[in-house]
């Protein structure tokens, strides 16, 4: 399945990119993203015990399975204007 993972301020920073197109396998977690973003950016170990996760209009814990096509944000724990 793919997910498209969009990241904000800092994490932005980090993948060099606001967004993503990421292949995982069928029931995947929000962790198994992660797991496979922390080994490709490892600068955002940094960041991996505060990060949010968004999907919709609604929060996610690490353990929520993902499914084909789903948006996932990804944000540090505090946005400002």
């Amino acid at each position: 399945m793919t997910v498209r993972a969009e990241f904000y301020s800092r994490l932005k920073e980090i993948v060099g990119a606001s967004t993503l197109e990421i292949a995982l396998p069928d029931k995947a977690t929000v962790s198994d993203l992660i797991q496979q973003l922390l080994s490709e950016y490892p600068k955002l170990r940094d960041f991996q015990n505060s990060m949010l996760f968004g999907i919709g209009v609604e929060f996610v814990e690490k353990k929520h399975t993902l499914r084909d096509g789903n948006v996932i944000a990804i944000m540090p724990p505090v946005q400002g204007g």
